[in-house]
């Protein structure tokens, strides 16, 4: 069987890592999270110290880039990758909202994305990956054979983002609190210099906003299985 690469753009909370991480395991595929490795660096920032309130010291992160290692293993338990920041497990921390709430700045960098970018080139060199993230198709794999542009309703993603707190815990942050938040990223991530979030030209778009579960497996595997079979 063609071996090729499954490359899957969209805005934030929108599902698009829990169904690329679906699709690969359906398919036989590695998957890759790219959202994660720049919340990793994000991570890394406030672990440091680079942030004041908003503010990060963009100097000192580029002199240290080079000590950041990322890397994904798999859980056993689970069966699914679990991101690693310098030999530590930080799936969990990633996730948080003050993670979220400065990914966007860090993410912007040029020389953060350049050091990102290179790293995802490198695994998708032997291709059979399903990579997720906000410009997959039209920088770091631009000739990927399946593009995939995910979308959904704002509210909607609000709400998805909001459930998945809670059901981690986290109490205090409240639905305005997400919403807002996830409007700022999708303006960052829209208008940022260095690779902005947009659809390639040969993309397929996908809005999830109304669909199941079943239903957008099912939406995604046809589309795999059409691109395969136009390949042989």
């Amino acid at each position: 069987m063609k071996k090729i690469v499954v490359a899957v753009d969209g805005f934030s909370s929108n599902g698009k890592s829990t169904m690329a991480k679906s699709l690969a395991k359906e398919i036989g595929y590695i998957y890759i999270d790219s959202g994660a490795m720049y919340r990793a660096v994000t991570l890394y920032c406030i672990q440091h110290n680079l942030f004041r309130g908003d503010e990060l010291d963009e100097n000192k992160l580029l002199s240290e880039i080079k000590n950041i290692e990322i890397k994904f293993r798999l859980n056993k338990d689970t069966n699914l990758p679990e991101t690693y920041l310098n030999g530590e497990n930080v799936e969990a921390e990633i996730r948080t909202m003050e993670v979220s709430s400065k990914v966007s700045i860090v993410s912007a960098l040029p020389f953060v994305r350049q050091a990102m970018v290179a790293s995802q080139q490198t695994m998708g060199k032997e291709k059979e990956i399903v990579m997720d993230g906000r410009d997959i198709g039209t920088v770091v794999f631009p000739d990927a054979e399946l593009k995939i542009f995910v979308t959904a309703e704002p509210e909607i993603r609000a709400q998805r983002r909001f459930d998945e707190l809670k059901a981690k815990g986290d109490n205090k942050t409240t639905y305005e609190e997400v919403l807002e938040n996830l409007r700022m990223r999708d303006h960052l991530d829209q208008t940022r210099e260095e690779s902005p979030l947009k659809m390639a030209d040969d993309a397929i778009l996908l809005d999830n906003s109304y669909m199941t579960i079943d239903e957008q497996m099912q939406w995604l595997i046809d589309k795999f299985n059409q691109i395969i079979n136009n390949q042989k």
